[in-house]
């Protein structure tokens, strides 16, 4: 008999995956498992147990948190990264490492297919489908849930836990709290289920990193100091912690921002694939790093570079993270304007959590020449001039008299417009 075909499968121990598996192997595949630690808090063992015993001939586990961190967070801290100005992409970044190592399972393995558990209606489909072919171009894809056979008999997320209860398969889904989980050591997302109506609120029991701002977080405010060296954190202190080293250094700003409650936030946003969805996410760490990191560079960083950096660089870098186009000739592009553009910044912030609330009380840098006190000062005039102001002002306002007195001749008085 020739040998059966082979799937490397993107596995998690939880429900959609841990079904996929088993019908994966219904249909005649060996079914290699692959799972990530990319620092969730998860017992792989117990997982890697199950998917042996539901029938998966190997289960890789590999860790790639260092990597995550270092070659995705850092990046994404060192342009602001964000999608629609308030979604800091935890789930994104983690897809291009987690595609690049279940790749390399696969060809270790032999396997000629590889498969996921994303959706038919998500973005994540599409994150790790665009990888796929970029770092194998001559991979297959099985997709379950874009596949009539399953996703007819799988119409919802009570059809997998009857499934699973038949398999006997343990999940942790129940029927009370259908809403998926997704963590990684960036954040947790959380959709799906009661979640799915947007004027539903988050039940308090469903956040699992952060301390809620107002019932559990401190009553005293922690001030944390961050170092930056060419935008990346290099160190961070408080009263509490005291770290350096890129996973080190993370651990423990998601240690204080969990513990005061910080990185929360409920949404509703555009899908690459064109459909809205409500996600609601905790990113601790990355949020108080991000923030440090957006002040320091107010403090030393050319204002028209800034400028070029935030329209083009900024938005277009979330983008690709967003729409999965992390393996793209742009996405290299991009980098190595991200890398230019840092060059200044180094220094160091100063924050305060409180309940929620991450505020900047302070910044520094030995480096920057930028911020000039004495010229900047109210109290004295320094090497600044005045009155040469008054040109400065002249200039600029030339187009705007010319607007002024073309509304006039239109019959249009500005003083009186509302």
């Amino acid at each position: 008999m020739p040998d059966k075909q082979r799937v490397c499968l993107a596995y998690s121990g939880g429900l959609d995956t841990s079904c996929i598996l088993a019908w994966l192997i219904e249909k005649g595949y060996d079914v290699i498992c692959f799972m990530a630690n990319i620092g969730q808090e998860e017992d792989f063992e117990a997982a890697k147990a199950k998917a042996l015993k539901i029938g998966a001939k190997a289960c890789y586990v590999e860790n790639v948190i260092d990597e995550f961190v270092k070659n995705l967070c850092f990046p994404a801290i060192q342009c602001n990264a964000s999608y629609e100005n308030v979604y800091l992409l935890g789930t994104s970044l983690a897809r291009p490492v987690i595609a690049r190592a279940q790749i390399a399972v696969a060809q270790k393995e032999g396997c000629q297919f590889v498969s996921h558990g994303c959706t038919g209606k998500g973005n994540d489909q599409v994150r790790f489908e665009l990888a796929f072919y970029a770092l194998q171009p001559d991979i297959k894809i099985i997709a379950p849930w874009r596949i009539p056979e399953f996703y007819e008999t799988f119409k919802g997320r009570n059809d997998l836990l009857d499934y699973a209860s038949k398999q006997g398969i343990p999940v942790v889904s129940t029927k009370s709290k259908p809403w998926s989980m997704d963590e990684n050591l960036a954040h947790c997302s959380y959709e799906a289920g009661i979640l799915e109506d947007p004027d539903t609120t988050a039940p308090s029991d469903m956040w699992k990193l952060t301390a809620d701002p107002i019932t559990n977080a401190p009553d005293e405010p922690e001030d944390v100091t961050i170092d930056f060296e060419k935008g990346i954190p290099v160190k961070i202190s408080s009263k509490s912690q005291n770290a350096s080293g890129p996973t080190k250094l993370f651990l423990a700003a998601n240690q204080l921002a969990r513990k005061h409650g910080v990185g929360r936030i409920d949404i509703v946003e555009n899908r690459f694939i064109g459909l809205k969805s409500r996600g609601c996410y905790e990113t601790p760490g990355l949020t108080i790093l991000r923030t440090a990191h957006i002040d320091l560079e107010g403090l030393v960083m050319d204002r028209e570079i800034r400028a070029l950096r935030d329209q083009f660089v900024t938005i277009g870098y979330s983008r690709i993270l967003y729409n999965g186009l992390y393996y793209s000739p742009e996405r290299e592009f991009l980098e190595a304007s991200i890398v230019e553009s840092q060059k200044p910044v180094n220094g160091t912030v100063r924050l305060r959590l409180y309940k929620g609330n991450c505020f900047v009380v302070g910044r520094s840098s030995t480096t920057s020449k930028l911020y000039d006190m004495s010229e900047s000062s109210m109290d004295e005039i320094g090497a600044f001039e005045p009155s040469e102001t008054g040109g400065f002002i002249k200039v600029q306002a030339i187009r705007l008299r010319k607007y002024g007195e073309a509304k006039k001749e239109a019959g249009i008085d500005l003083v009186q417009e509302s």
